[in-house]
């Protein structure tokens, strides 16, 4: 992964830090996110981590209403982190994510996933869910196969400030639970491990 800092500028606002975003022209296939105020640039994630999004995204459409939605190129504006986020999943209305072409307001989720890839697992273990929190998302999802103790997913409610709490935590292989809304058990056991 390679990153590289927008501006030095200290008066850089929120709004100059998204139109360059939006304008410029990135390699064509990368990820870009704006992560604390830095234009992050990642290759697509391998097989194996699109699996995994895709097996979660399955067992999801079998419990979120009509109104809602599973996007997983979707990029969730966090202005207070300076952040454009894009997580591997987000489960949102509908209806309030065509407002807009680019992004829609973090704090419309219900419920982010993310799936480490080697290059980015300190960003999904430490900034990312700071600013999910602070933007208020009630259900966080980190599925990190890159855990030192081995792969894990960890579920995390409850948000205030910039913390969540741990509602969950298993080694692939075991269950868990997301409450309510959806009130699903994903089995981690179905889960490709590196």
């Amino acid at each position: 992964m390679s990153a590289l800092t927008v501006s030095q500028d200290p008066d850089q606002n929120w709004d100059d830090l998204v139109r360059y975003w939006e304008e410029m022209e990135w390699p064509e296939g990368s990820k870009v996110e704006i992560i604390e105020g830095i234009i992050t640039v990642s290759p697509v994630p391998a097989l194996r981590h699109n699996v995994i999004a895709a097996r979660i995204q399955r067992r999801l459409y079998s419990v979120i209403p009509d109104e809602w939605g599973i996007h997983q190129t979707l990029a969730i504006a966090v202005p207070s982190r300076l952040g454009m986020l894009i997580p591997d999943l987000v489960v949102a209305p509908l209806p309030e994510c065509m407002e807009s072409d680019t992004h829609v307001p973090a704090a419309l989720a219900e419920l982010v996933v993310e799936v480490t890839s080697k290059s980015n697992a300190r960003h999904d273990r430490i900034s990312k869910p700071a600013a999910y929190a602070s933007a208020g998302i009630p259900l966080y999802l980190l599925v990190d196969r890159w855990a030192p103790g081995g792969p894990t997913a960890t579920l995390y409610g409850e948000p205030k400030g910039e913390v969540y709490r741990v509602l969950g935590a298993v080694k692939f292989g075991d269950p868990i639970k997301l409450p309510e809304p959806f009130g699903i058990t994903i089995d981690t056991g179905q889960f490709p491990v590196d």
